[in-house]
């Protein structure tokens, strides 16, 4: 088996997070974002976050897995920023549903088995352990690097950070925001593919800008 896109709710999570993030200063990664997850249909959606960063990726994501009837976890290094993550979350009139775990990249993420989508933001300099030590779904999973501009590791590629073995089906890096370096995990078992499927698309409209971009999920 593998992640099945569904474009109808990929639509309806973008749509929501747009309404939702609507008085946030920010690009439009939170809504890319959204229906990204959404789209996918997953079932774990697990980001990093810490003290002092933007929340409205985290708004996203947890209407992301309402939308699949998901879990939606935070992964975060310290009380301090625990504290921070629910008291912003909240004042963004999202409910307390989302799991707030403080920890240890390493010890964190062994407790996260099956993750099917994940989002790590470049400026923590955990993010590559984060990634490294993620327990991915069996039906492959998709990974997202935020603020990739940002990264100190130069002519970063996907294979350096995660577990040996894992199967990256595609990368890319995405114009969005301060960039977005996303890759697609192949499904466990899945070896190589006997036909190559359709194309899904995603529209995304930068909310500053007003420019459009076009990209496949």
């Amino acid at each position: 088996m593998k992640l099945v896109w569904s474009p109808e709710t990929a639509s309806k999570a973008y749509i929501d997070t747009v309404k939702s993030c609507k008085n946030f200063q920010e690009s439009g990664v939170s809504e890319f974002l959204s229906a990204m997850a959404a789209g996918w249909n997953s079932k774990l959606i697990v980001e990093s976050w810490s003290h002092g960063g933007p929340i409205s990726t985290s708004v996203g994501l947890a209407i992301a897995a309402h939308h699949t009837s998901g879990r939606h976890v935070c992964v975060v290094p310290d009380e301090r920023s625990r504290s921070g993550y629910v008291m912003a979350m909240k004042e963004a009139g999202m409910s307390s549903s989302t799991v707030v775990i403080v920890g240890e990249a390493e010890e964190v993420m062994e407790g996260l088995t099956g993750i099917d989508f994940l989002v790590v933001d470049s400026k923590r300099k955990d993010f590559a352990r984060v990634l490294r030590f993620a327990k991915l779904g069996h039906k492959g999973a998709v990974l997202a690097c935020k603020n990739a501009r940002h990264r100190d590791i130069s002519a970063f590629r996907w294979h350096w950070v995660l577990e040996r073995g894992t199967r990256v089906v595609r990368s890319v890096f995405l114009p969005v925001g301060q960039g977005l370096d996303i890759a697609h995990i192949g499904a466990i078992g899945g070896g190589v593919r006997s036909k190559k499927g359709p194309s899904r698309w995603i529209k995304h409209i930068d909310q500053r800008s007003g420019e459009e971009h076009v990209f496949r999920g």
